[in-house]
């Protein structure tokens, strides 16, 4: 390509300076003209090949890119659902954790009421109060209504 800019450099020069040519230079001077002409179409046609070559590859490279993009988008969607199962199988187990945990605490409360009562009915000062309502019942008609409506006599 810089040959062929020399020529076209030295051929203006020599226009421009305005020599006379000889008619054998000027056949000359056409013929160079003519190679020059038909080297920058060769050179043009190679230029146009490797243009094609270029813009196949950019096709290549674009047709990959949209199958690696394809390809990341289903991973991640893979990855997505993968997400929501984690979060369904964490959301299961929290749940699950605080129900047994409100189940657990009503049976501990209920069974610590009910022994507590016991205790108190068995051996407290409750059982000691009863029983000396009831004595006080046996003297006493309205004492003795309102025990037995309560079952405690």
């Amino acid at each position: 390509m810089s040959m062929l800019r020399i020529l076209a450099v030295l051929f203006f020069l020599l226009i421009s300076f305005g020599y006379p040519l000889s008619p054998s230079e000027e056949n000359e001077l056409i013929r160079d003209i003519a190679e020059i002409k038909a080297t920058l179409k060769a050179f043009m046609r190679e230029t146009d090949k490797r243009f094609e070559a270029i813009d196949k590859r950019f096709e290549l490279m674009d047709k990959r890119f949209t199958e690696l993009r394809e390809d990341m988008n289903k991973r991640f969607e893979q990855l997505f659902t993968f997400l929501w199962i984690i979060t369904g199988i964490f959301t299961t187990l929290t749940v699950s954790v605080i129900a047994f945990a409100i189940w657990d605490r009503r049976t501990i409360i209920r069974k610590a009421t009910e022994e507590t009562v016991d205790y108190l009915e068995r051996e407290g000062k409750l059982r000691k109060l009863i029983e000396a309502l009831r004595e006080k019942a046996k003297t006493d008609k309205g004492l003795e209504a309102i025990l037995k409506k309560y079952g405690l006599l």
